[in-house]
């Protein structure tokens, strides 16, 4: 039997340690830039989430991405289409249905799937003349404020592949999140909390979990921190009754400097990372209860959302949120849950999507208000949608249902450099596919990027012999979108 070659018995440790130029020496020099950071007047340059510049003058510096897990019905809240509510009950043309995928094929299976038109009433809003239907009456208060992207488009056809499609750009797992290219892009700004938070609302967490916010193979400085409800967001980060500032202080400068010696010695990157997250934690224990203690906010503020003190909801992100972008964090995501509505007796198109839309339409439409009220909508994206939309036929089960569909949904988009007030697309004549001004996901994270100053092909990361980036090999800057 031939011996074991000595590379391929070293650890990835030992490989940093003998790599003298290259690899370890490169990430040594791009995270180690100054002296070692010790409280009060510390330098930034050593933390791998110090803001940097662009590839070119951004238009947005933040952005907050209220994701709707699920797959809410574009054909009952955005997208009001006439000849479907003429023809509703009929059986959809076959040639829709040829070479479709669908999530569960055996609904159209029995007998052909019958459209469904909707009997939710719409109305035109604003001076834009934007549709919007009875379920969101507070949404449909700021329509002017809006960008509404009616022609929508994916791949995958099941939640948690779609979901990682839509963050990560791909469907295979290990790959870096949105927020994490956007941090490892041009940093954060924020001192004190985190540069990517996760906030999350609605009866459990989105289908994927964690990996719609992790860093993939980016350094894990980059991962997003989800922060939990409650008085103490995140495990582990208050300092315990016996143990003094000064201390714990003392404590955290001998630890850093045994860990700024194996960083000089091997260069590998997560010890960088975890230098600053111990920083991070020691700082947090001052910024983190600040945060989330909402009795500086004014009854006028409380109420514009709908927040009810001490109550854990979507409204009381929605206003976390706006405090996180105040405080430099760069991008925040706020996963309400549930908008899968099949016709079941908790997943329907009638109890179940009025309540979810009473969870997030005032506090949604408060959020643009209070931004742009603050001077901070201007250069804050907003960005509102989920990870597909739903179809036009009716499942089986009683016709109140709708089967996930990639090929058409809505999405808005609110301040950040993109155009208020325009409707962008449109769909066939029942909400099918869309036939005018297309968007995928690869472009539209193509757009986000942009609008941050970042060129999507630009933004890449070599990892195991070949440069990847979120758009993979696609996507196109919307450059309609753009104000």
């Amino acid at each position: 039997m031939n011996p074991i070659p000595p590379l391929l018995r070293s650890t990835r440790r030992h490989f940093f340690e003998r790599c003298g130029v290259g690899l370890g020496s490169m990430a040594l020099g791009s995270m180690l830039g100054g002296s070692p950071a010790r409280g009060a007047g510390r330098d930034r340059s050593n933390d791998p989430l110090s803001p940097r510049p662009g590839h070119f003058a951004p238009r947005a510096k933040r952005v907050i991405f209220l994701f709707m897990a699920g797959g809410p019905s574009q054909l009952e809240l955005f997208d009001y289409r006439p000849e479907l509510q003429r023809l509703t009950d009929q059986p959809i043309p076959q040639s829709y249905l040829e070479g479709k995928r669908f999530a569960f094929m055996d609904t159209f299976a029995k007998e052909p799937p019958k459209l469904l038109g909707t009997r939710r009433k719409f109305d035109r809003h604003g001076e834009s003349g934007a549709w919007v239907s009875e379920c969101l009456p507070h949404t449909a208060r700021v329509v002017d404020d809006l960008t509404f992207i009616k022609s929508m488009w994916t791949e995958p056809v099941n939640h948690a592949p779609a979901k990682l499609y839509f963050n990560a750009g791909t469907t295979q797992f290990g790959r870096p999140s949105m927020g994490s290219w956007v941090s490892y892009g041009i940093g954060s700004e924020a001192d004190d909390l985190p540069g990517f938070v996760v906030l999350q609302s609605g009866p459990r967490g989105p289908r994927g979990g964690s990996v719609l916010w992790g860093s993939g193979f980016l350094p894990s400085a980059y991962q997003g921190v989800p922060f939990r409800n409650g008085p103490e967001p995140i495990l582990d980060v208050s300092r315990p009754d016996d143990v003094s500032e000064a201390h714990q202080r003392a404590a955290l400068d001998a630890i850093g400097d045994l860990n700024r010696h194996r960083l000089e010695t091997t260069g590998d990157p997560e010890i960088a990372t975890r230098i600053a997250s111990y920083e991070m934690a020691f700082r947090m224990q001052t910024s983190a209860p600040e945060l989330i203690d909402l009795a500086g906010e004014s009854k006028a503020t409380l109420n514009l959302y709908g927040v009810e003190p001490g109550t854990p909801s979507f409204a009381a992100n929605c206003l976390l949120a706006r405090r996180l972008v105040e405080r430099g964090t760069r991008f925040v995501q706020l996963y309400h849950t549930n908008w899968d509505h099949h016709g079941g007796p908790t997943e329907n198109l009638a109890d179940s999507l009025d309540t979810v839309c009473r969870d997030v339409d005032r506090a949604g439409a408060a959020l643009v208000t209070d931004l742009k009220a603050r001077g901070l909508l201007e250069d804050t994206l907003v960005i509102w949608g989920g990870e597909f939309g739903r179809t036009p036929m009716g499942e089986v089960r009683e016709n109140i249902g709708r089967n996930h569909h990639p090929d058409a949904f809505t999405m808005w988009l609110a301040g950040g450099g993109v155009k208020p007030g325009l409707t962008l697309g449109q769909t066939d004549e029942f909400g099918f596919s869309g036939v005018e001004d297309r968007v995928h996901v690869h472009d539209l994270q193509a757009t986000i990027l942009h609008l941050l100053g970042l060129d999507h092909e630009r933004l890449t990361y070599r990892f195991q012999g070949r440069d990847f980036r979120l758009t993979d090999v696609g996507g196109r800057v919307v450059e309609k979108l753009l104000a």
